[in-house]
Parts: structure tokens; C-alpha cells; sequence
């Protein structure tokens, strides 16, 4: 007995628009993105422009920096943290527009993206930091370091100083000490030494860790400046602290500042 072909029956009915069909795959496709680029960046890793010239010659204006949330930071490098206590004061911001929401929200970073500073971390945890040595170095738990491969130098070769504001402090538990690269424009943790807050004379100079998005590590455009952002050697040689970090933070003299 022959054996018959059986063939598809095709349902009756009008044909599918496929362009409809393409409009929601589309849909699914920008969704789905847009919800894993804001996964990355709650969880893994987030991109921020550079505003001010403090970290020259590290970092320049308009840099667009790659900052890891899931590894630790270490002295030497260099982190992006919320404003720790008004060290911004009343800068003046733009207001968001609507697109910058949206770039904002999927992790682009705009000009308008506020709160937030960049800097080097000096001190950890019960670290000393002493400036200065008879050299003019900076000193951390005793170890003078060698700064000459990331302070601002000049176009005319001259190099800034270390710190032109002598101090002592020991970093307090859970917080850091925190330098920019160009000192000589930074106003950073040596400039907060005098502050007075609730928490007592000279402490909002420390950053919490809490407060810390996490370290740099790639500056991602523009392009020709694209590259790994590495921590200096000179900190592989610091030993750590001979004693636990104190409640509060150590400041010699009292008083000192920018």
C-alpha cells in the first residue's frame, strides 16, 4: 500500500505583521539591555567624569574613568567617594535634563552627575601619615614615599610638593586619608584638618569607607588617554600599622589647614 505525503495545514486568517513583531522584539532587546546595564552599575561597576583639575596629571578634565564596586581598595589607589561632610560646599550644579536621567540611569555619566570627588588614598585604617620627612616626603606608618611618578609636574618640568601643610594624623577605624595628585590644587583631607562638625575638630577630614564607590581603575575616553590605572610601587613597601586604628583620628598640631 503506497504511503501519502501528509502536508502542514496552514491556519486560515491574515498573516502576521511582521514589522509589529520586529517593534517588540526591539522593545524586549533595549529593555533587557538597559536592565543589565543598571544591574553593572548598582553592583559592578560605574563611569565617571572627571571635574576638576586636582588629580592632574593622573586624571584630566572631562576623563571618563571605570570604577569597580567589587574589589577592594588599597593605599595608592585611587577611589571615587560621596562628598564625605560639604567638602564641595555650595558648588554650582546643572540641573539634570531628562536625558541626562536616562544616561545617568544606564550608567553613562553626565555633567551633571553631582556628590561625588576623586582622590588618591594616603592613609588606611590606623595608618600614621607625617608630612613631612627631612626630604620633604610624606611618610605612612614611618616609610617615606617616593610620589615623583604621579604629582603634578609642570610644563616647564617643575614638579608640586608633596604637601606645603605639615601634619601628623593617624586614620581612624573605618575611615581613609584621602590626597589629590595635583596638591597644589586639591583641596583635599590635609584642608579639612581645622574643620569643626559634630563629630569633633578635624574629623570630617577622614572619609568613611562606607562612603567609598570604589577604586579607579581605567580611565575609558577619550581614547588616546585610554589606559590601566595602577598603584604606584612605593606603596607595596609600606608596612601596616603597629597598632589597632583609634575611635577617633589623631591630628598634630591642632588646628592645622590649608
Amino acid at each position: 500500500m503506497a504511503s501519502e505525503e501528509l502536508t502542514v495545514e496552514r491556519p486560515v486568517g491574515r498573516r502576521p505583521n511582521a514589522g509589529l513583531a520586529f517593534l517588540r522584539e526591539l522593545v524586549f532587546v533595549v529593555v533587557g539591555a538597559i536592565i543589565v546595564s543598571s544591574l553593572l552599575r548598582a553592583f559592578v561597576g560605574q563611569m565617571f567624569i572627571i571635574p576638576s583639575q586636582s588629580m592632574e596629571s593622573t586624571l584630566l578634565v572631562g576623563d571618563r574613568v571605570v570604577v569597580q564596586k567589587i574589589t577592594d581598595f588599597h593605599r595608592g589607589d585611587v577611589v571615587v567617594f560621596k562628598d564625605p561632610a560639604d567638602w564641595l560646599g555650595d558648588e554650582p550644579t546643572e540641573d539634570p535634563t531628562f536625558g541626562d536621567r536616562v544616561l545617568e540611569f544606564i550608567g553613562v555619566p553626565t555633567a551633571s552627575s553631582p556628590g561625588h570627588l576623586i582622590k588618591r588614598v594616603i592613609g588606611m585604617p590606623g595608618d600614621t601619615v607625617v608630612c613631612c620627612d627631612d626630604s620633604g616626603r610624606l611618610t605612612v606608618n614611618g616609610t617615606a614615599l617616593d610620589e615623583t611618578s604621579y604629582l603634578y609636574t609642570s610644563p616647564s618640568g617643575e614638579q608640586v610638593a608633596p604637601s606645603d601643610v605639615e601634619f601628623t594624623v593617624v586614620v581612624p577605624r573605618d575611615h581613609i586619608f584621602v590626597m589629590g595628585d595635583h596638591r597644589d590644587l586639591s583641596a583635599d583631607s590635609r584642608c579639612h584638618l581645622s574643620d569643626v562638625s559634630t563629630q569633633g575638630r578635624g574629623q570630617t577630614a577622614f572619609v568613611p569607607v562606607s562612603d567609598v564607590v570604589g577604586p579607579a581603575f581605567a580611565i575609558a575616553s577619550p581614547f588616546d588617554r585610554a589606559k590601566r590605572l595602577r598603584m604606584p610601587a612605593t606603596f607595596a613597601d609600606v608596612p601596616a600599622p603597629t597598632k589597632a586604628a583609634p575611635e577617633r583620628g589623631e591630628i598634630k598640631p591642632a588646628g592645622v589647614s590649608c
